[in-house]
């Protein structure tokens, strides 16, 4: 390990007093060149929090610091506590650009302190919190302390690149405030919230409102979410804006046949020529799907893994094979195991049928629907300007116009009389 991390990785440390760390903390009290520090897989309580903050304060060349899963067995009172003396110490390094607060228990007790240090931080470039139970309010919170850091930071400081913020529970609530974090952060380059409970509306919030902004997104995993036919069509609508995107990850969240087929039309236009890895698994897409996928599959020439397992065709499809021959002709990239396929029987190709004829229909209905509301905007707009009683006011410029208007009236009618 180089000299310039100090670990204490996973060695299940049951840290209480002062007493119980100091003797762990003698390698780091003499390195004043430590870069990196990792606490992770121990767990710490309130004096040793305070003690190791002590030590925290005085290396000002830390770069990384690593305190994921460092509250097991802590109670609801201790966690707080401890974040209140360790946040602070962390807050005035000048360096630290990368924080890792992942599988820790929050929720949203753990708001004050958490917004405290995240709308302040002004060098964080790298936030690593996942699986800490914040739920829907707590994630608002978090979100908004972003946006607040984003209005702070100024050229000198680094751009917020990483967000990783996976099995919260941020659900649909928390996406407007989602969304105008990415929208503030535009830098942002990797984004990573799986298994969050977020429904169609939520995603459609997040990628039109918020991810369309990050041009120099690199990595989008969304998976074990729900799209359904609204996030497909949101996720279509704004992929060609990320022309520098690697990886794409949308694995289990519902797109069909026929979202598959609209995000594969989008990669079609070549928009998209850096992707290198494309997860769909477990998405019923169907034989129809496959099919646009494959011509996605030739455009993106630089695709090294497809995934399509778990879906509805048959691993011998045509399709199939015409897919891998392409990677095998290119020299580069391959389809991975499909292992779990659904096979489609005629009534699911039937139900197929009749589920795209009900979508086309429904597009439609709501195209129709979406007129006839900006219709009766526009009526209801015309209807309170032609009511608003708009007072009439004085003005020297527009009496000056009505003489002018009048004499000239006076003068046309002086002519035509001689």
């Amino acid at each position: 390990m180089a000299a310039a991390t100090f670990s204490l990785e996973n060695k299940a440390l049951k840290l209480d007093s002062k007493a119980d760390i100091e003797p762990h903390l003698k390698g780091l009290i003499a390195n004043d060149d430590v870069e990196e520090f990792i606490l992770q897989g121990n767990t710490i309580g309130i004096e040793a929090s305070e003690a190791l903050a002590e030590v925290l304060k005085t290396k000002s060349k830390l770069k990384i610091a690593n305190l994921a899963d460092i509250y097991t067995s802590r109670t609801i009172d201790e966690i707080p506590q401890s974040l209140d003396a360790l946040l602070p110490a962390l807050l005035p390094h000048q360096h630290l650009t990368t924080i890792n607060l992942s599988d820790n228990a929050f929720g949203k007790r753990m708001e004050p302190q958490l917004v405290a240090f995240l709308s302040s931080h002004l060098p964080l470039q790298h936030l690593i919190l996942n699986n800490n139970g914040l739920g829907p309010l707590c994630g608002t919170a978090i979100a908004n302390a972003l946006t607040t850091l984003a209005s702070k930071k100024t050229a000198a400081h680094p751009k917020l690149e990483t967000v990783v913020c996976g099995r919260n529970r941020l659900e649909s609530g928390s996406m407007e405030a989602w969304s105008k974090t990415y929208a503030a952060h535009t830098g942002v380059k990797v984004v990573r919230m799986v298994q969050n409970g977020i429904r169609p509306d939520g995603i459609h919030q997040l990628l039109v409102d918020g991810l369309k902004h990050c041009t120099n997104l690199e990595i989008l995993d969304l998976q074990d979410n729900t799209f359904t036919l609204k996030g497909a069509k949101a996720l279509a609508s704004v992929v060609g804006a990320w022309t520098v995107i690697k990886e794409l990850g949308v694995g289990e969240v519902l797109l069909g046949s026929r979202g598959a087929s609209l995000l594969a039309e989008k990669l079609e236009e070549g928009k998209n020529k850096e992707m290198r890895v494309l997860r769909l698994q477990f998405n019923d897409i169907t034989k129809k799907g496959l099919k646009s996928l494959k011509g996605a599959v030739k455009v993106l020439e630089k695709l090294e893994l497809l995934e399509l397992n778990g879906n509805i065709f048959s691993e011998e499809d045509p399709l199939v094979n015409e897919i891998r021959d392409i990677f095998e002709d290119r020299g580069l990239g391959e389809l991975d195991e499909l292992d779990e396929m659904e096979e489609p029987s005629d009534e699911e190709a039937e139900d197929e049928e009749e589920e795209e004829a009900e979508e086309e229909e429904e597009e439609e209905e709501e195209e129709e629907r979406e007129k006839e509301e900006a219709r009766e905007r526009i009526l209801k707009d015309a209807d309170a300007a032609e009511e608003a009683d708009v007072p009439q006011q004085k003005d020297k410029n527009v009496d000056d116009l009505a003489d002018i208007l009048g004499k000239t009236q006076i003068s046309d009618l002086k002519k035509g009389t001689a």
